[in-house]
């Protein structure tokens, strides 16, 4: 199966969308401090327990490699701003920068190469991604449950 750039982008865009939504429902219990207390707070609570500090240091050691591969692949491609996805990524959410970013790629490699196909997938693919999908969601539905 063929996937065009403006369906993988529609995919980035909803993924941004979604972590914004899964994150965020839990970063406003934070806001009522101010911006350095929120931060504080927010920090101290990664380090609460071994599986707090386990997903942030995972999530610390794949963002530092995305970074790489983003301020590379910025270069390369001629995208603009790529310190601000990271900067954003870090005050905002990761993993709502890193999809925007994919978005700003597949404009630049539509505009470089002219084609429309973004990439193939096996159908095995498409399961497989679909399952890990409905796993994500599954889980940031329950923890935004779990926090009202």
């Amino acid at each position: 199966m063929t996937v065009s750039r403006k369906t993988l982008c529609a995919v980035y865009g909803v993924i941004a969308l979604l972590a914004l939504i899964g994150t965020w429902g839990h970063n406003i219990a934070y806001l009522d401090r101010g911006f350095v207390g929120a931060n504080q707070a927010f920090w101290s609570d990664t380090l609460a327990n071994p599986a707090s500090r386990s997903i942030t240091a995972d999530i610390f050691f794949f963002g530092l490699a995305v970074f790489v591969w983003m301020v590379l692949e910025a270069r390369r491609l001629g995208i603009r701003g790529v310190w601000l996805y990271m900067v954003f990524g870090i005050l905002i959410a990761i993993s709502v920068t890193v999809p925007i970013f994919l978005i700003i790629r597949e404009r630049a490699l539509a505009a470089s190469e002219r084609s429309s196909a973004a990439g193939h997938l096996h159908s095995l693919d498409v399961v497989g991604l679909a399952l890990f999908s409905l796993g994500v969601v599954a889980y940031a539905v329950i923890a935004l449950l779990r926090a009202s």
